[in-house]
């Protein structure tokens, strides 16, 4: 029998719909302290509807967007929870919307290019507003006599990506 959509969830639950260990889960809860499932006796974890929205959204920044978990930090820090599940849904006009309501905050959406994306996201940067950079951000890197030019960097991004989305395949299958 299947719950109804706003019943709560277990972690083996979210952990099967999510296709993620349930540790990882628990590791999620250290990093951002919006994932705050009801605990009950002997520690049992309940997700709520908008718990699993905000881990999906968090998943599918950190594995299909290539983003670290010090950005999807900034990521909720600047634009909140809901810019988050809208991402895990595609609801375009939310993150629209959201990130108009902390412009006219004064509140700068846009995250730095440094510490925020590992590799190249499958899809282009700009889907998200900007946030991540995108190719016209990329400076050209020196190396002693030589120099990597910007399609040269983009082409090993987008390799390394493809290695991290292949060591945790990996990981799943171990």
């Amino acid at each position: 029998m299947d719950k109804s959509p706003d019943a709560f969830r277990t972690i083996s639950e979210v952990a099967d719909d999510l296709d993620l260990p349930q540790h990882v889960l628990r590791f999620w809860e250290t990093r951002f302290p919006q994932i705050k499932p009801l605990k009950r006796g002997g520690g049992r974890r309940y997700y709520r509807p908008d718990d699993v929205e905000l881990l999906k959204g968090i998943r599918h920044l950190l594995y299909d967007h290539g983003y670290t978990i010090k950005g999807v930090q900034k990521l909720l820090k600047t634009n909140g929870n809901k810019f988050v599940m809208a991402v895990a849904t595609g609801d375009v006009a939310t993150m629209e919307a959201l990130v108009a309501a902390g412009q006219s905050h004064g509140d700068d959406p846009k995250l730095g290019d440094d510490d925020q994306v590992v590799g190249q996201p499958k899809a282009r940067a700009s889907r998200f507003f900007g946030f991540g950079g995108g190719d016209d951000d990329i400076p050209e890197v020196s190396l002693g006599k030589g120099s990597i030019n910007k399609e040269d960097r983009a082409l090993l991004q987008e390799t390394l990506f493809d290695l991290l989305e292949c060591k945790r395949l990996l990981d799943q299958v171990r």
